[in-house]
């Protein structure tokens, strides 16, 4: 212990969380200064919160036109929900699966919509190969897998004449990857990940090809009350302008929208993802030539940009879960890099976050730390 030197450099901000993630750069309190309290969402300047939170939204992200955008309760969780219970029965299902949350909406279909859907499954560090998705039916995936750090590559292989619906966990890959939204029809995500805003709240993004189903398809199952999205068989159209099912936070609705005009100053999401690449590049960079240490993605070609996990390979190791997680800890000590552990049911490892809202020379920063708390933790265990 006594030889290892210790890194003449430390990030600036060690927030390298997967969830709830690093604030915009120079992020302080006094940014929410003009957020509303004490004041009703149905009043005016509500209203008119919310409404800019969805108009800038589409703006960053560059959603079409045609397709509303909504405010929805429960974070992602509440917007995959709403999706699934209200669109899903009309047609054949598959659902695809290859990391922890994708697992959680088989459950939702088989087990508590009780959809005799087909499930296509891939190992952490693998993914589904969508040449064989049957795109004529519904299909519910995960762009980005947050535990896995896997990601779909590109929307090649969703033809642009499916007949069934794309139904898109976006939740850590909106803001930071490009998503193809003529390939999806539902389209999802929380406020908390790339953009680093608060909880609570979710976004719902649906296609005109969604709107129709929600028009034309009654579910079989009784509906609660915050995931009706129709009303005598019509959109209910004010959800979709910032007239929210519930009461939303506005101190976190203020909280997003600096969030998001600190991405449209930096000219939207082209920068976002670049911000992303570096970051992840820089984790790459570094592992290239170690050993000792891997990409949990087994092809670079599908590695994701913003939940890069990484897996020890020494075959010294005596107990992997163990000795990743005494690293984590030897990280958060130092004070160089906070809750960085692998997601509890992915392979044992480290998870370090690299979306838009990191710095990459805090990423570059972070990497001799790593190393040398996987020797110091080697020296330990002799």
């Amino acid at each position: 212990m006594k030889d290892l030197t210790i890194p003449a450099a430390r990030p600036v901000n060690p927030r390298f969380s997967s969830g709830p993630c690093a604030k915009i750069p120079h992020y302080n309190l006094d940014l929410l200064a003009d957020a509303p309290l004490g004041r009703s969402h149905r009043a005016a300047v509500g209203k008119a919160k919310l409404a800019e939170a969805i108009d800038l939204t589409r703006e960053v992200l560059g959603v079409p036109a045609d397709y509303r955008i909504g405010i929805v309760p429960g974070s992602d969780t509440g917007a995959v929900e709403m999706a699934m219970w209200s669109l899903l029965g009309a047609r054949p299902v598959e659902m695809l699966a290859w990391e922890s949350f994708g697992e959680g909406w088989v459950t939702d279909a088989v087990k508590q919509l009780k959809l005799d859907a087909t499930v296509r499954k891939a190992d952490y560090g693998k993914i589904v190969d969508f040449a064989q998705v049957d795109f004529d039916k519904d299909v519910v995936f995960t762009w980005n897998g947050t535990t896995s750090g896997v990601r779909v590559p590109n929307g090649d292989a969703i033809p642009a004449n499916r007949a069934g619906l794309t139904i898109c966990d976006a939740t850590s890959a909106a803001f930071a990857m490009d998503l193809p939204f003529d390939k999806l029809d539902v389209v999802t995500f929380s406020w908390q990940k790339v953009l680093g805003g608060e909880g609570a709240h979710g976004m719902l993004i649906l296609s005109p090809r969604a709107v129709e189903r929600l028009e034309t398809h009654t579910p079989a199952w009784p509906l609660p009350k915050i995931f009706r999205m129709t009303k005598g068989g019509k959109l209910i159209e004010g959800i979709f302008k910032g007239e929210t099912i519930n009461t939303p936070s506005m101190l976190a609705v203020e909280d997003y929208l600096v969030a998001l005009k600190w991405a449209q100053s930096l000219g939207g999401v082209k920068a976002l993802i670049a911000r992303a690449d570096a970051n992840a590049a820089a984790v790459r960079n570094f592992i290239a030539d170690k050993d000792w240490i891997a990409d949990l993605a087994e092809d670079p070609a599908t590695g994701s940009n913003t939940s890069v996990c990484l897996r020890f390979t020494d075959p010294v190791i005596k107990d992997g879960a163990a000795f990743a997680k005494a690293v984590a800890k030897r990280l958060e000590k130092e004070g160089v890099a906070l809750d960085a552990g692998a997601y509890r049911d992915a392979p044992a490892g480290l998870r370090i976050w690299c979306g838009s809202t990191v710095e990459t020379s805090d990423v570059a920063a972070l990497m001799p730390w790593i190393e040398w708390a996987y020797r110091a933790e080697l020296a330990a265990q002799e």
